[in-house]
């Protein structure tokens, strides 16, 4: 059942090269080769998706080449969407007057890419997956330097093209956040199923997250976002991310962002003020009188005698008492195991 929910979203999430970007989802500038250590943008995870609070919707390089020049000697700031976890984040770098570059290597490419990773979820013994140190459950494969390696069946033609020759492949492990080469030779004589001896998973369900050094997901926060009609776009805009009245937010800068959130926190004070005082009053509020009797006094019970026979309302009738003895008897034949009947 998972595996036909599995092709059937990544058929969803497979884009035509005649659609629109908005229907696949979105185009970035993907980070290939990163020069500069100042920079914080990791290769092939990492998308440029705005500049200095917009949207980049524009493939040419000279336009963002030319606004990241014009912020010599100042500060630019940069939307990134990270593959790992498909989060958005916003990074200011500083552009030195003397050389305004980033020294980084581009490519305009769909967002979509980043869905393209193989899930390692089991290896077999003595396969050539455990041969070449796939591990299971921590290790996705995101790529190949022998071509683009597109879509649920990219990887299996791949393999295919490689039998009984040594297949080079790029492996990002979730749990160290390390990627690494692996060369695997696929082989339809290993022994045991498949060419490569390994469970794969592939999918929405099956994509990278976040490192496990950042933190977990917060209540209430919406973990995957779904689209209102045909063809909108699968991700959040950046200038809708950073919000503003641009997103449609209630644009409060400054004095008034300040005072709006005094205002909040004064209303739940109050409100916890008042939960606090009805506590109290509730707390020593004198109980209410019952229509039970208070227990006799120890002296009063004595001097009064013994009760009469058969309690104050005399003998008990026929039918309506029940023996001390015969009490017992029948508690002991219901704890035997019987019904308890004459």
């Amino acid at each position: 059942m998972f595996g036909a929910l599995n092709r059937f979203i990544s058929r969803l999430d497979a884009a035509p090269e005649d659609q629109s970007p908005a229907s696949q989802g979105g185009y970035g500038f993907q980070v290939l080769r990163n020069t500069n250590p100042e920079v914080p943008l990791e290769p092939w995870f990492d998308f440029i998706i705005g500049i200095n609070g917009h949207t980049i919707d524009n493939p040419d390089p000279n336009l963002f080449a030319t606004e990241v020049r014009n912020c010599a000697g100042t500060t630019v700031s940069l939307g990134i969407y990270s593959a790992k976890g498909q989060k958005i984040r916003e990074i200011f770098l500083p552009i030195p007057a003397s050389s305004p570059t980033l020294g980084i290597s581009l490519q305009w490419t769909p967002l979509s890419t980043s869905y393209d990773v193989w899930h390692i979820l089991d290896v077999i013994p003595n396969s050539p997956a455990e041969q070449a140190g796939l591990l299971p459950y921590g290790d996705y494969v995101i790529g190949s330097p022998e071509g683009l390696v597109r879509g649920e069946s990219g990887l299996g033609e791949l393999v295919e093209d490689f039998l009984n020759r040594p297949l080079p492949l790029f492996v990002y492990n979730h749990e160290y956040n390390v990627t690494r080469p692996v060369t695997i030779t696929p082989s339809r004589t290993w022994g045991g199923d498949g060419a490569l001896g390994c469970v794969l998973g592939f999918g929405a369900l099956h994509r990278i997250p976040a490192p496990l050094e950042e933190p977990p997901q917060a209540p209430g926060e919406t973990l995957f976002a779904a689209g209102t009609g045909a063809g909108t776009s699968q991700h959040t805009s950046f200038d809708e991310k950073r919000g503003g009245p641009e997103a449609g937010g209630t644009g409060l800068v400054g004095n008034d962002a300040a005072a709006a959130t005094a205002a909040a926190d004064a209303g739940l004070d109050d409100y916890f003020r008042e939960g606090e005082i009805k506590s109290q009053e509730e707390d020593y509020a004198p109980r209410p009188k019952g229509d039970v009797p208070p227990p006799p006094r120890v002296g009063a019970a004595a001097a009064a005698g013994p009760p009469p026979k058969g309690g104050p309302g005399g003998p008990p009738r026929s039918g309506t008492g029940t023996p001390v003895q015969g009490s017992g008897e029948r508690e002991g034949k219901s704890e035997g195991g019987e019904e308890g009947k004459p």
